[in-house]
């Protein structure tokens, strides 16, 4: 996104080339959001606003279209079951973090993510074939593992007579080929040779298996782990309205089925499952809005006091887990304070700041990076005693020492939760994560005063 607004179509100056990641993914997600936050972009650099607000741009404005879906399917769910498991639902979705922590991220699973609630949206809307042709194309383009989802979903619409065959097969393939022709121009465009990028992420993490280089994780994971702390109160529930309503097995058996099949998949992450949350949250939902309505009656009651603890034991639960995740990018605030006290009088030479992949990973994006005097380097895979040889300025490291380097300040970040006695009951103890280091035979740099790294 960041390439696509700054360099436009000047692709030579693209990160990817130099930096492609473990499999290529596809530009049409980053394209279309790139194009409708360009407007605010172009105002912002106009008015010299720091790049740091084109991030927030980008990311609010695909927030603004997941939450969109979102709400198209809660639509549906309104027309189809009622105004008050629409309500439950949107409560339930309220109190959990990681759903909606996840909306602003540009991630392929969050592309995914907003095609999969327009499929569910046509489900519960009875447009069964639009329902297949949004997972086709999330399937094609954005996240291959969708293809988990949509034969549970193509076979139940077949058995159920929800869809005819050879009508499916008709618009099923004519999807598939106006998406896989879509994506294989665009990206054979962006990437500068023949590709599919899907596919090639299949074959690496299903027919190589290489994604488990990454750590692998039990059969049951999902389900003992993930789903618990993407859930939270509406794990319980969504359980409790599969028995209370016969018509909510038939729309989670084929998201149970998606979990069941991605789990023989050795390599588990969290996110690879969150499109399964927003029909996990109807279950759920209709289950709270059961246990509401018997509120009155001989044992639901007892029921019904234990729902009000649930809520605030989801929303406790997401109120700590965002305040972890607020401290959790040490870099990001390693690299606007180097910035800041960092520049160096003589702004004629360049500044060449290394960041090692640590701290690429925790909070540093081309958003955050400045123009000259400033210069970056994620040159991967140098051996710690290889850095006093190069003539970097300074150094964003893991590490708290580097032979050739001085540490001049560090970043902080989230470590652990602790108890204690008083207001809050919990604290959350962070500890220096980032080391900003800078090369002891750059004199500019070693006269300069610093924070320091006690």
């Amino acid at each position: 996104m960041h390439d696509i607004l700054y360099h436009r179509h000047h692709l030579e100056n693209y990160d990817h080339f130099e930096f492609p990641g473990v499999v290529p993914r596809s530009f049409i997600g980053a394209i279309f959001i790139s194009t409708l936050a360009s407007p605010v972009v172009s105002t912002m650099s106009l008015l010299h606003f720091p790049k740091i607000y084109s991030l927030l741009s980008v990311r609010l404005v695909l927030g603004c279209i997941i939450l969109s879906t979102l709400r198209f399917f809660r639509t549906q769910i309104r027309n189809k079951f009622g105004h008050q498991v629409e309500a439950f639902f949107v409560i339930l979705t309220a109190v959990q973090f990681h759903l909606l922590f996840y909306c602003t991220r540009p991630l392929p699973n969050i592309l995914a993510l907003g095609l999969v609630n327009l499929g569910y949206g046509n489900w519960l809307k009875g447009n069964f074939y639009a329902a297949l042709n949004c997972l086709i194309f999330a399937t094609i383009i954005f996240r291959c593992d969708m293809l988990l989802l949509l034969c549970p979903l193509g076979l139940e619409f077949l058995l159920t007579k929800s869809i005819s065959f050879w009508k499916a097969l008709k618009y099923c393939i004519g999807a598939a080929l106006f998406c896989l022709g879509l994506t294989m121009l665009v990206d054979t465009i962006m990437w500068r040779r023949l590709l599919w990028p899907e596919f090639e992420v299949l074959w690496f993490n299903s027919v190589l298996n290489r994604s488990s280089e990454w750590g692998t994780h039990p059969f049951y994971w999902y389900f003992t782990s993930a789903l618990p702390r993407l859930l939270l109160a509406a794990y319980p529930l969504f359980l409790l309205g599969v028995f209370l309503d016969r018509r909510v097995f038939s729309y989670i058996l084929p998201v149970l089925s998606f979990i069941v099949l991605y789990s023989k998949l050795p390599h588990k992450e969290l996110r690879f499952i969150i499109s399964s949350v927003p029909m996990f949250n109807l279950s759920a939902a209709v289950g709270a809005t059961r246990i509401y309505n018997n509120r009155q009656k001989r044992y639901w009651n007892l029921i019904f006091i234990v729902l009000p603890g649930l809520l605030m034991i989801s929303l406790g639960c997401t109120i700590i887990t965002f305040m972890a995740s607020y401290e959790n990018y040490p870099s990001g605030y390693a690299i606007r304070d180097l910035h800041k006290i960092g520049c160096l009088s003589n702004k004629s030479n360049e500044q060449w700041v290394h960041i090692d992949t640590f701290s690429a990973m925790n909070g540093i994006s081309r958003f955050c990076q400045n123009d000259f005097p400033w210069r970056y380097s994620k040159e991967e895979d140098i051996p710690i005693e290889e850095f006093s040889q190069r003539n970097f300025t300074f150094l964003l490291n893991e590490h708290t020492n580097i032979s050739g380097f001085k540490c001049l300040f560090s970043s902080s970040g989230f470590s652990r939760l602790r108890l204690q006695v008083g207001f809050p009951p919990i604290s959350l103890v962070k500890e220096p994560k980032v080391f900003i280091h800078g090369n002891i035979r750059n004199n500019n740099v070693m006269n300069r005063s610093w924070p320091g790294c006690s």
